[in-house]
């Protein structure tokens, strides 16, 4: 079968090609640069728990040199201390410069044998058929690609999305902020900040080696931002933090970071798909575009795997667009709807019904990945599954709990999701401290594992020695990307069946419907050469 063309070599695109190759899928990754990162130490990325895990799952090495985490949280109100989170009970967010994450990204796909990286290569027309669909390119390879889908990753500016016809509405210059990447030291070592004091709003968060990014709000359609201008905003604020002295500094990088929220019309068109800033702009109030774009990613990733590998239905390849848009949206709409109250300093409670959180609050929440501007998004399971309640409810993502595989190692359960398989985790309390070979054949173990081998999609068995809320023998089914598809007492073979099946949406399709003929692009001239493939 042809590999999955990638249009895009940024964050996205990488982390989706690694995904696909973690699940046996080849990829071409078509890059329009030179696939060198341009280094801009303003231009950061925060990371929660999950989506860290995720990239060390993939390969990325440069979390480990170039990545601090946030030691605390602190907010201040005008010029009083407000608040101060620590991380003892969660993992603290990790915040590293984006070329950085985009590199070990890179270096990882260039390492690995199904990912195909094409430098300077530019998408200008696209076909579908049946059974494929089928790219050209110019550059340092014009030619044809043939794949057995497409995914558009290339950016807000997406020629994917352009060539598919889609509308991509929304609003401009949401927010702006002036951004600057300085060495220097900070009364809070480590430490994240923000400090509002309305209309005014500043956040400092630590990098590595004594660099901080530091972010001021601007009126949306205000005057340019002169170094003069920066300047004095640098020195007034490290003043106020600082005991009405400027500390020394060292300025490394600057730039303005203009916001916007835009939603792509659809996510879908035959075998072609959109992803990250193609598909999605936003970044207000402290959310997250990249790693938006991450899930998006680890969404699409298994749902491709399986059709690449067994087929899938077309309601799986759908329900892409369903999940991952639906949680966009009511990002945007929780966005939306709370920014007039916190940029104008009114209460919260006409634009968020039953919300008695102050605006700290609701903004901390979505700088650390947490309530409606940062929380990971929980997905309406296929089937309602619930015979035995839990902490997680079906649907949301599941608890990065020690899970011990057949062959013996125990592992966070994060670090096995990505490889396009469903995983079954039995709760059996002690199995922790029980030689293997007692357990193995032990108990439930033995017609659960039945079970597992009778499932329509290829799964893992994997046992728990406790998961929160769950009793003894609970059982539990999750998702390739680690969204809990339902939870059983004890081994039921048909329900357990039911509900696998029911996260693969059904059986596959046999063969993708047609892209309506007026959404997709033609090509300008047939192929001239043979077709590209990956062996």
């Amino acid at each position: 079968m042809d590999p999955v063309i990638v249009v895009g070599a940024g964050p996205v695109g990488l982390s989706l090609s690694l995904a696909l190759a973690g699940a046996g899928v080849p990829s071409v990754v078509l890059d329009e640069g030179p696939g060198k990162e341009e280094v801009r130490p303003a231009r950061t990325v925060v990371l929660h728990a999950a989506s860290t895990a995720m990239a060390h799952r993939l390969g990325c090495r440069t979390l480990r040199d170039e990545g601090a985490y946030f030691a605390a949280w602190r907010t201040m109100r005008r010029s009083r201390p407000d608040r101060r989170i620590t991380f003892e009970d969660h993992p603290a967010p990790l915040h590293v410069p984006q070329h950085a994450l985009t590199r070990g990204l890179r270096d990882a796909a260039a390492a690995h044998p199904l990912v195909q990286l094409i430098t300077d290569s530019k998408l200008d027309a696209l076909e579908q058929d049946g059974r494929g669909i089928t790219a050209h390119t110019r550059g340092a390879e014009t030619t044809w690609w043939r794949g057995s889908y497409l995914v558009g990753c290339d950016g807000a500016r997406s020629t994917v999305r352009k060539l598919l016809g889609i509308r991509f509405p929304g609003r401009t210059a949401v927010e702006r902020h002036a951004v600057a990447a300085l060495r220097t030291e900070l009364p809070w070592p480590g430490e994240a900040l923000l400090h509002r004091s309305p209309p005014q709003e500043v956040t400092s968060r630590p990098l590595r080696d004594g660099v901080w990014r530091l972010d001021w709000l601007l009126p949306p359609r205000g005057e340019l931002v002169t170094p003069d201008a920066l300047v004095t905003l640098i020195r007034d604020t490290l003043a106020a933090w600082c005991g009405g002295t400027t500390p020394p500094y060292d300025l490394i990088d600057t730039g303005v970071h203009t916001l916007h929220h835009r939603l792509a019309r659809r996510w879908r068109d035959g075998r072609a798909f959109l992803a990250g800033d193609a598909a999605h702009l936003l970044g207000a109030l402290g959310t997250q575009g990249v790693e938006e774009g991450l899930r998006d990613a680890e969404n699409l990733a298994w749902k491709l795997s399986l059709a690449w590998h067994q087929g899938a239905s077309d309601a799986l390849l759908d329900s892409y667009e369903a999940e991952r848009r639906t949680a966009v949206a009511s990002r945007l709409r929780a966005a939306d709807q709370a920014m007039p109250s916190l940029r104008a300093g009114g209460g919260l409670r006409t634009y968020l019904p039953g919300a008695a959180r102050s605006a700290q609050s609701l903004l901390t929440d979505g700088h650390l990945g947490r309530g409606p501007l940062g929380a990971e998004p929980a997905y309406a399971p296929p089937v309602a599954v619930r015979e035995v309640p839990t902490a997680t409810e079906p649907g949301g993502p599941v608890a990065n709990v020690p899970v011990t595989a057949p062959d013996g190692a125990t592992v966070p359960l994060r670090d096995l999701l990505g490889q396009g398989r469903l995983l079954v985790v039995l709760v059996a309390p002690g199995t922790g401290v029980w030689d293997r070979r007692h357990w193995l054949g032990a108990g439930l173990m033995p017609r659960l594992a039945a079970a597992v081998s009778a499932l329509p999609v290829r799964t893992d068995l994997l046992v728990a020695d406790r998961y929160p809320g769950a009793p003894a023998h609970t059982v539990l089914l999750v998702r390739p990307d680690g969204h809990l598809a339902a939870t059983f007492a004890g081994v039921r073979p048909a329900e357990l069946y039911e509900a696998a099946d029911a996260v693969r949406a059904g059986a596959p399709a046999s063969r993708v419907p047609k892209p309506t003929p007026s959404t997709t692009a033609p090509a300008p001239a047939p192929a001239p050469t043979p077709t590209v493939v990956i062996d």
